[in-house]
């Protein structure tokens, strides 16, 4: 009986050391004898003490940083560069052997890759196109981290970098120039900017001289054609009494003044005068009828 109870109890102990638990932020393997064995699942899992041990591999995204480091750039330029590299381990189940298997720590691994992968890029680049082409070095990073780890059953996410720092004093000539570039801009606009409320008024002016200038031809048309008129009106009523109508004119003159002038009868000025009014003048016997 006590051999049994023993018994008993030896297998509820190796039951509940042989107890794993696998979190749904990880993925287990499990070897027996040093050799792998079979893959753990999520939640509850046993296996033999002693004889097989299980390894948990953490499958959630990761960030490793790449560390700082000085870099010479194609102009012979020092800079510091910085970069930080998220990856995450496949969940399945070859994706975890390979990250176990086919690497050793492939987190420090990652970090020592992304930074030789820098040196090479940003080596063949100027400072300035480096600081102005950080979505290419970002890809040409991103690309050749998936190429190097594709056999670690890792995926890297995104590739980040931190910065591109220039010496202190090649800094403050960058700012120089980008501050004159800035201020020479700000020249040209203000140049264009005066040009053309100039040529405005340029414009404005001439629409002006323009207008008088119309005003006036039409205006000596007028005029023109004023006199066009009063000499079709004087040779249909003044043809070949060219000195009758210098009489009227001088008459009409007069009368401007209320200046009275005596026209004698039987003229040729009192027969135009009476023409223009409408009234013919009375001849010699109608005047001695009236008389009577």
């Amino acid at each position: 009986m006590n051999t049994l109870y023993f018994l008993i109890s030896l297998a509820v102990i190796i039951f509940f050391l042989g107890i794993r638990i696998v979190r749904p932020t990880h993925r287990g393997l499990i070897e027996r004898l040093g050799k792998y064995n079979r893959f753990a699942g999520l939640g509850f899992n046993w296996i033999m003490p002693i004889i097989e041990q299980l390894y948990q591999v953490n499958v959630t995204e990761q960030m490793v940083d790449a560390e700082p480091q000085e870099i010479i750039t194609n102009d012979n330029l020092n800079a510091k560069v910085d970069a930080q590299v998220y990856f995450k381990v496949k969940n399945d189940e070859e994706s975890v052997k390979c990250s176990i298997y086919n690497v050793n720590n492939y987190q420090w691994q990652i970090v020592n890759l992304a930074r030789t992968t820098l040196r090479n890029i940003i080596g063949t680049l100027t400072l300035k196109s480096a600081n102005s082409e950080r979505g290419k070095i970002n890809a040409e990073l991103h690309n050749t981290l998936m190429t190097e780890t594709a056999s670690w059953g890792i995926e890297i996410v995104r590739t980040e970098l931190k910065e591109i720092d220039p010496p202190k004093d090649v800094q403050e000539t960058m700012n120089k120039v980008v501050k004159a570039e800035n201020e020479k801009i700000a020249a040209i606009d203000f140049a264009t900017a005066t040009e053309t409320v100039a040529d405005g008024q340029k414009r404005a002016e001439i629409k002006k001289a323009e207008g008088i200038k119309q005003a006036r031809i039409l205006e000596a048309e007028g005029e023109s054609e004023a006199i066009k008129l009063v000499n079709e009106a004087a040779e249909k009523y003044f043809v070949g009494n060219a000195q009758v109508l210098r009489k009227l004119e001088a008459v009409e003159k007069s009368l401007e003044h209320n200046a009275k002038i005596v026209v004698p009868a039987n003229t040729e000025l009192v027969n135009v005068i009476g023409e223009m009014a409408g009234i013919l003048p009375l001849r010699k016997e109608q005047r001695e009828q009236k008389e009577k």
